[in-house]
């Protein structure tokens, strides 16, 4: 049974006897920061993701010079919820990180999150040199087999993939798996010398979300990665400790290119699911939706 929006927002001393009633997948109607929060919430609260004394990356999108009603970047609102759930968590350290298209300092401002995370800090980084890489092997590939991680991602006790929900012109949408693009330096490589589907799945069984948290307040419906494009404003918001499983709600939730999709015909999502990092099936999924 659903628990009610008010108790997901505070959770109580029976937060233990809800357990059983977790969802697979939260789906949260409602303004950014309160769906955010109903959403993790639902799934446990982020005590079951973060403890205390370990360190936590958020992977929003803030690739893109734009405000989030654009739809090309993560709202800030989310991405600040997300922090402060973390914080109280018991989080040594937060870091907002990712590796952006546009100029990074033009990025971080007119994205709009460096402003809503202001109160904990410098934590919102757009780190482009090769400094903050390390090369490593992704030992499970089946194509992409090294690249350049940012290091903080890899130090990373808890990695959180916070993506807008977006469509791209190469892989049809762009979501918490593709998202994870935006933690390595040699993106181009993943286009041009492989397969860029496979490659994706690739990159996710290195960099490996515990949580995804798909913000879908303004969705880039067409026109994506960049824009401009048909934005639908769902005021939705979509979490699972199942990265794969967030992917293909959020495909199956929304319209794309005008129609309906099923998961399945996302490739990067099908090949994910064959691969065993997650489940596409959401009939076999425990999804619970909420308006507040």
């Amino acid at each position: 049974s659903a628990l009610s929006p008010l108790a997901l927002l505070s959770p109580g001393p029976g937060a233990a006897q809800a357990a059983s009633t977790q969802p697979d997948i939260a789906v949260v109607k409602g303004a950014p920061a309160a769906a955010t929060h109903a959403c993790v919430g639902m799934l446990g609260g982020m005590g079951r993701f973060v403890k205390t004394g370990q360190k936590v990356v958020i992977k929003p999108n803030m690739s893109f010079a734009s405000a989030a009603s654009l739809g090309t970047n993560t709202h800030p609102e989310v991405v600040a919820a997300l922090v402060r759930m973390c914080r109280d968590a018991g989080a040594a350290s937060v870091l907002v990180l990712d590796n952006p298209l546009a100029p990074a300092e033009q990025c971080i401002a007119r994205s709009g999150i460096r402003a809503a995370c202001a109160e904990f800090g410098d934590i919102v980084q757009a780190p482009t040199a090769e400094r903050f890489y390390r090369e490593l092997d992704i030992d499970d590939a089946q194509q992409m087999t090294t690249n350049a991680f940012l290091r903080d991602a890899l130090d990373a006790d808890v990695l959180i993939a916070a993506p807008t929900a977006k469509s791209h012109s190469s892989t049809g949408v762009s979501l918490g798996l593709k998202g994870m693009m935006g933690l390595i330096r040699q993106r181009g490589v993943m286009h041009s010398r492989y397969d860029l589907d496979t490659a994706i799945v690739d990159l996710n069984t290195r960099l490996r979300a515990a949580l995804t948290v798909i913000d879908g307040t303004y969705v880039l419906s067409t026109g994506g990665p960049g824009g401009p494009g048909k934005v639908l404003q769902e005021n939705t918001v979509i979490a699972s400790a199942d990265p794969v499983a967030a992917d293909a709600c959020a495909v199956e939730s929304f319209e794309w290119y005008g129609r309906r999709f099923a998961a399945r015909q996302v490739s990067h999502i099908r090949l994910a699911h064959e691969r065993g990092l997650g489940s596409m099936d959401l009939a076999a999924r425990a999804v619970t939706r909420v308006t507040l």
